[in-house]
């Protein structure tokens, strides 16, 4: 059967496994079986993708990066270079916690900077941006700036990927993003797209 996505030589695919059209898997890779990616995903050097991952659409996975059993990334979602996720709280290694992995939930567009760390647990909400070097110890709205170890909120971001601007601290507020043009309002700590 012809596939119609390319797998880099020195990379293994575990069978079974579901690759959409038009992705790549670079250099040393290493697709565990039962794991499903979307369509035109491009998977870099060095990545592990665990048994039974699942991967969005357009996903972009840079260097470096284990993507462990309990991880799902909806479409879109970008993970920098050398960033990391874990599946479980408190491992030991001469303990076997497999049945305790916990779900890690990073929804549509979220991007994750560069060594970033995800706690296991957690939803990254939608298009948020997690800055380089940031440690997620917990749930993070959608759109949300967040920073530092523990990461912190810092801001809001749109979906083009630019800071928002909201004008003043009240409860109810809206603001444009100063290069797409997207509108967006914020209400009571919580920002929509408006």
């Amino acid at each position: 059967m012809e596939k119609n996505y390319f797998v880099h030589e020195s990379s293994y695919v575990d069978e079974p496994c579901d690759i959409g059209d038009g992705t790549k898997i670079w250099h040393f890779s290493h697709i565990m079986k039962n794991s499903k990616i979307g369509r035109g995903c491009n998977i870099g050097q060095n990545v592990v993708i665990s048994p039974a991952v699942t991967i969005g659409d357009n996903v972009k996975i840079q260097n470096n990066v284990s993507v462990y059993t309990g991880v799902i990334l909806e479409d879109n979602v970008f993970c920098g270079p050398s960033m990391v996720f874990t599946n479980v709280v408190n491992p030991r290694s001469h303990v076997s916690r497999k049945d305790e992995y916990r779900t890690t939930l990073v929804k549509k567009g979220a991007s994750i900077g560069a060594n970033a760390t995800v706690i296991c647990g957690h939803t990254i909400g939608r298009y948020a941006f997690i800055g380089a070097g940031a440690v997620v110890t917990k749930d993070v709205p959608d759109y949300a700036l967040m920073v530092g170890n523990p990461s912190r909120l810092a801001g809001w971001m749109c979906e083009c990927g630019i800071k928002l601007k909201f004008a003043k601290d009240t409860p109810e507020q809206a603001c444009s993003c100063n290069v797409c043009g997207r509108n967006y309002v914020k209400r009571d700590g919580v920002v929509t797209e408006a």
